[in-house]
């Protein structure tokens, strides 16, 4: 989670749901994953999200699981009355480094410049989500969202 302003972005919060291997496989990994998550958005209270698009990589079964944990993210975020915006990888690279075919390092080595070296600690993914994190807060798409969550009441949570 980040916030500030899109020429200074500030680092507010960041983390990675670990699922391991839990007994009873996948069923029991995305039940963790969204009680985790509604757990996380019901604590920050945030008013609009970022996702990735997918990557269409090469194990279709890596793919098919990683599509069934996206649509657990975006569940969680729709039940919570968050706005969601999608971005593409390349969209992202670019944002960040202004290279759409930027590495994963260059990619680290830009977050950790915007956010900190706190940025540098985290895994990959945490990397990759305060990436999506610094495009979106550079959108004109977040400048509506913020601008429409101003302007609206929020609804109450469902207990």
């Amino acid at each position: 989670m980040i916030g500030g302003v899109p020429s200074r972005p500030e680092w507010i919060a960041a983390g990675v749901i670990r699922l391991g291997c839990a007994a009873g496989g996948l069923p029991q990994r995305l039940w963790r994953l969204q009680s985790e998550l509604a757990t996380l958005v019901e604590r920050l209270q945030p008013t609009n999200a970022a996702v990735e698009s997918p990557y269409h990589g090469v194990n279709p079964r890596s793919s098919f699981q990683l599509a069934q944990a996206r649509g657990v993210v975006l569940a969680v975020l729709a039940g919570a009355d968050v706005d969601v915006t999608e971005y593409t990888p390349a969209t992202v690279k670019k944002a960040v480094t202004g290279n759409g075919r930027a590495t994963k390092e260059q990619v680290r080595v830009m977050v950790t410049h915007m956010l900190g070296p706190q940025a540098r600690k985290g895994s990959n993914d945490l990397t990759d989500a305060l990436a999506v994190a610094v495009c979106h807060a550079g959108s004109s798409r977040h400048r509506e969202l913020v601008q429409a969550a101003h302007a609206r009441p929020r609804r109450p949570h469902r207990a």
